[in-house]
C-alpha cells in the first residue's frame, strides 16, 4: 500500500465538500491550487474562491497560478512531491501539470460519464428532464472529460428537485465516491473503463442569456425543467410586458398546471394570491421570481405590492 500525497485543484462550493471529506478520512492534502482573486459584484471587491477560504481556514498549501504551463508554479507544484492530484471544478490541466504525479491526475465529474460532458452537467440534467445522473471518477487525458473512467455512482433525480438542491446531493455522493476511488488507488486495485464515444452522447453545454432564457412557445414539462435546472443559479429568465414597461425577469420556482384554455400563449393571469402564465398544454404557476433592482421574492408578497394590467404577458 502506497502512502498517497495529494494535491486538490478546485475552486467552487462543491470542490470544498470534497475537499473536507478527504481531510476527515486522514488523507494527506500537500497542497492546494485554486483560482487566482478576482473582483465580483458592484462593488468589484476582490472576492476568493469557496476553495481558498477553505484553504486559508484549515492551513493548507495554497497556490493560485494565472498560467498553468509558468515555469516557477510548475517548480512549486513539483517541490510539493505529490503522488496524486485530484480534480474537481477546476480547469483544464496541461500534460505537464496532469502526468506530474507518478499515481496520475483524477477528476471527479457531476454526471454519468461519457453523458454531459462539460461545464454545467447538473444544469443540464434536470433541464433535459432526466430521472438519473450521478458522479464520475476518471483519470485526466488531454482532452475534457474523456479520460479512463474509474468509479461512478449513481441517484434518481427527484421530480420537483432543482439545481442547487441536486448540487448538494452529488457534493455528497462525489465525497463518498471520491474517498472509495482513493481507496482503490492506495491498495494498486486500479481497474478502468474506457469511455465509448457515440452519437447520442448528450453534452453540458456552458450556460449562457440565450440557453437560460424561457420559450413560452415549448411545452410544459421543458419550461419547468428549465426553470429547476437554472435554480438558483444563474436563474431562468424572461420579458416581462406591461403598461408599456418591459422588464427582464428571473424566475426560480413554479409548478406546473396542465389543462386546456383559450389564453394566448405568455398571458400573465394574476389574482390575489398566484400568478398563471399561460402556455400551449396549460399553465406555469409562478412561485418565486425577482424584478430588476429587487430581491428574490414569493409571489404571495410580490402581489402585496404590484397588480398587473389584463394586458400583461411574458415572452
Amino acid at each position: 500500500m502506497e502512502k498517497l500525497r495529494i494535491i486538490f485543484m478546485g475552486t467552487p462550493e462543491f470542490a470544498v465538500g470534497i475537499l473536507d471529506t478527504i481531510l476527515k478520512n486522514n488523507y494527506e492534502v500537500v497542497g492546494v491550487i485554486t483560482a487566482a482573486d478576482k473582483p465580483a459584484g458592484r462593488g468589484q471587491k476582490i472576492k476568493y474562491s469557496a476553495v481558498k477560504e477553505y484553504a486559508l481556514a484549515n492551513n493548507l498549501p495554497l497556490l493560485q497560478p494565472t498560467n498553468l504551463k509558468d515555469e516557477s508554479f510548475l517548480a512549486e507544484l513539483k517541490a510539493l512531491n505529490a503522488n496524486l492530484q485530484i480534480v474537481v471544478a477546476f480547469r483544464m490541466l496541461p500534460k505537464v501539470v496532469w502526468e506530474m504525479p507518478s499515481l496520475g491526475t483524477f477528476n471527479l465529474h457531476a454526471s454519468l460519464l461519457p453523458d454531459y460532458r462539460g461545464a454545467a452537467p447538473i444544469n443540464w440534467a434536470i433541464i433535459n428532464g432526466e430521472t438519473k445522473t450521478g458522479v464520475t471518477t476518471f483519470f485526466i487525458d488531454d482532452k475534457i472529460d474523456t479520460g479512463a473512467m474509474i468509479l461512478n455512482s449513481e441517484i434518481a433525480i427527484e421530480p420537483q428537485e432543482n439545481a442547487g438542491q441536486l448540487h448538494d446531493r452529488l457534493m455528497n455522493l462525489g465525497s463518498t465516491t471520491v474517498i472509495d476511488t482513493l481507496k482503490v488507488i492506495e491498495n494498486g486495485n486500479v481497474k478502468t473503463t474506457i469511455q465509448e464515444d457515440h452519437d447520442d452522447i448528450k453534452t453540458a453545454y456552458k450556460l449562457n442569456k440565450e440557453n437560460c432564457k424561457i420559450n413560452w412557445t415549448k411545452s410544459g414539462n421543458e419550461i419547468n425543467n428549465l426553470i429547476r435546472g437554472l435554480s438558483p443559479y444563474p436563474a431562468a429568465w424572461c420579458f416581462l410586458k406591461d403598461k408599456n414597461e418591459e422588464l427582464n425577469i428571473k424566475i426560480y420556482e413554479a409548478n406546473l398546471v396542465s389543462g386546456q384554455h383559450s389564453y394566448e400563449i405568455g398571458k400573465l393571469i394574476s389574482s390575489k394570491k398566484e400568478i398563471k402564465i399561460a402556455i400551449k398544454d396549460g399553465f406555469i404557476e409562478l412561485l418565486s421570481l425577482q424584478l430588476p433592482g429587487k430581491k428574490r421574492m414569493q409571489v404571495s408578497e410580490l402581489l402585496n405590492g404590484i397588480t398587473f394590467s389584463d394586458d400583461a404577458k411574458l415572452y
